[in-house]
């Protein structure tokens, strides 16, 4: 139920500045202002800071320099702080133009569409409703599960229809789901008649946007051109990826929380601002996006111009504030949304211990049927993934993607057991920007994540389409 910062990069000088004509360095592919790479560290033990860039017209040369200032010996020159330039306009036109490697991104997304329609196709086949029958379910019959009836009867019916609410017996809490994407759902079906269609073609659009944008960020950060390709290979067979392509919030909600990070890269706040909210209004995880980008905002702004920018910070805080006042209306409770979670999925606060404790149970002391079970085990494992993914990003200091996913894993983690955590992971963009890099650096890690991966991609897209607890 109910997404890292660029540092300035320490360069050497410019070649001209170095009289020493050795052999040059092979040069890195060339990087836009603002990006950094993740994890690497200058030779006082630092990592880079945020908004810089090598110098213009220099080429990146491995260990952080520019192509050609090492000596004969291999030895570099001292390092020095570079600010980033802005970029020509050009530059910023190119962006919303998609490249050869967008293409390719697209291409890898489309394929992954397809594969996850076919395993959809041959479910409703080999695992019907009534195991006796000689009929296939609808078409469509396998991508309406679980939460997709909330988010149908709040774009068809509202929150509270017919004075309809939290004080009759039997209500579904429906005013735990945000209003973003019902919202949008009923918009698209003026134009598409059938709801269940017109809820995956968000699902289908927000997925391409969402993974152009995780493939900028990758590229921002790391210095290889398949970095971009590799993430979004990575999160399009995750475990949990099924629900990118259903009709559920992840993939709108990455849609927006990415691009609104890419634009605080850059320096644009008004903008990083603007689609912060609107992921807010899909999901309370937008809030956790809000710190990040507040933190952000902290450790990379540096002029009293740049301080300007601060008030759009709040925007954010926006459409939660109106949705409580909306349920305040019709319920007499500001957070009524919140208790709405507590009643229907336990939601209320328990220590971290305890909820990990009833977890444990729940997945090994056989006092749940065994698909539960399973899935119990699931959440425990990605509670582990998650803390460790936290502990990389404090110890690379990169603080503002470190609060996103920890004020995630609180979240999720204070509960009375954990639920949802493994789809949760489809929204920490930076691991798999994190895995990216490290499977460029170790190939072997590309070969194992895969291995490991599809088949638990399978086995998750398989128990939701079958209509089975996936998370």
């Amino acid at each position: 139920m109910p997404a890292s910062s660029p540092r300035l990069r320490r360069t050497h000088p410019p070649l001209a500045t170095s009289p020493v004509a050795g052999p040059r360095a092979p040069s890195a592919p060339a990087r836009t202002a603002g990006t950094t790479s993740w994890g690497r560290t200058t030779s006082r033990g630092g990592t880079t800071l945020p908004g810089s860039t090598v110098a213009p017209g220099a080429a990146a040369a491995p260990g952080g320099g520019t192509a050609g200032d090492a000596d004969p010996a291999g030895h570099s020159p001292p390092t020095r702080w570079l600010p980033a330039h802005r970029p020509e306009p050009e530059s910023r036109r190119r962006r919303h133009v998609p490249g050869p490697a967008d293409r390719e991104v697209l291409w890898l997304y489309l394929l992954t569409r397809v594969g996850i329609w076919t395993t959809a196709y041959c479910t409703r086949w080999l695992f019907p409703d009534d195991r006796d029958t000689h009929h296939a379910a609808d078409v469509l019959a396998p991508w309406q599960r679980w939460d997709w009836g909330h988010f149908l009867n709040i774009a068809r019916d509202g929150y509270f229809p017919g004075q309809a609410g939290p004080w009759m017996n039997g209500w579904d809490n429906r005013e735990a789901f945000f209003p973003g994407f019902p919202l949008l759902l009923r918009a698209v079906h003026t134009v598409v008649p059938d709801w269940t269609t017109a809820g995956l073609l968000i699902s289908f659009v927000s997925g391409a946007v969402a993974v152009l944008a995780l493939a900028r960020i990758a590229r921002l950060h790391l210095p290889d051109e398949r970095a971009g390709h590799r993430a979004v290979l990575f999160l399009l067979l995750s475990p949990c990826a099924i629900f990118l392509a259903a009709g559920y919030t992840e993939a709108l909600f990455l849609a927006l929380a990415l691009p609104a990070w890419l634009a605080a890269q850059r320096q644009n706040w008004p903008a990083a601002a603007a689609l912060a909210a609107l992921a807010t209004a899909v999901r309370v995880s937008g809030l956790f996006l809000a710190a990040a980008l507040a933190v952000h905002f902290v450790v990379t702004v540096r002029t009293r111009r740049q301080w300007r920018a601060l008030p759009w910070l709040a925007l954010p805080a926006l459409p939660p504030l109106l949705f409580s006042g909306f349920l305040r209306m019709h319920t007499g409770d500001w957070m009524a949304w919140k208790h709405a979670e507590e009643r229907g999925w336990y939601r209320d606060f328990h220590a971290p211990w305890e909820a990990w404790r009833n977890t444990w149970h729940a997945a090994f002391a056989e006092s749940l049927p065994t698909g539960y079970a399973l899935m119990s085990q699931a959440e425990l494992l990605a509670m582990v993934v998650g803390l460790l993914l936290a502990g990389v990003l404090v110890r690379r200091r990169r603080w503002p993607e470190a609060v996103y996913v920890g004020l995630s894993l609180w979240a999720l983690g204070t509960s009375y057991w954990y639920t949802s955590i493994p789809r949760a992971t489809l929204l920490w963009w930076p691991l798999w920007v994190l895995l990216a890099g490290w499977s460029l650096r170790t190939p072997r890690v590309k070969t194992v994540y895969l291995c490991l991966a599809a088949p638990l991609m399978t086995v998750f897209a398989l128990t939701f389409l079958s209509g089975r607890w996936a998370g």
